[in-house]
């Protein structure tokens, strides 16, 4: 995915609709642009917890002593718009499974 994509994401996801091509994205911005799915990390919790080691490095700490980590919390967005449009009747089951259904 490169910065110009993610720029364009509402232009993808129209693109793709007008296509009647369901799509599924790593990044929820996506699914906020049209996208049928998201699965992903959530980006804005990860800026979060970049910040608080720099400020621990600001602070003193070592790089090399902070841990590395990955991401634990992965969410679905499903959207509901996306896929009446296309058609589509979604399972409830993953409706209920969605962390945030667009509607």
């Amino acid at each position: 995915m490169t910065p110009e994509m993610f720029e364009d994401r509402a232009l993808v996801a129209g693109a793709l609709l007008r296509r009647k091509m369901a799509s599924v994205f790593g990044l929820r911005q996506y699914a906020d642009a049209g996208a049928l799915f998201s699965y992903g990390v959530n980006i804005d919790g990860l800026f979060r917890r970049a910040a608080e080691f720099v400020d621990r490095i600001a602070k003193g700490a070592k790089p090399a002593d902070l841990p590395v980590e990955q991401p634990t919390r992965f969410e679905l967005i499903v959207n509901l718009k996306t896929a009446k449009a296309l058609g589509i009747t979604l399972p409830t089951l993953i409706l209920l499974r969605a962390d945030e259904v667009i509607e």
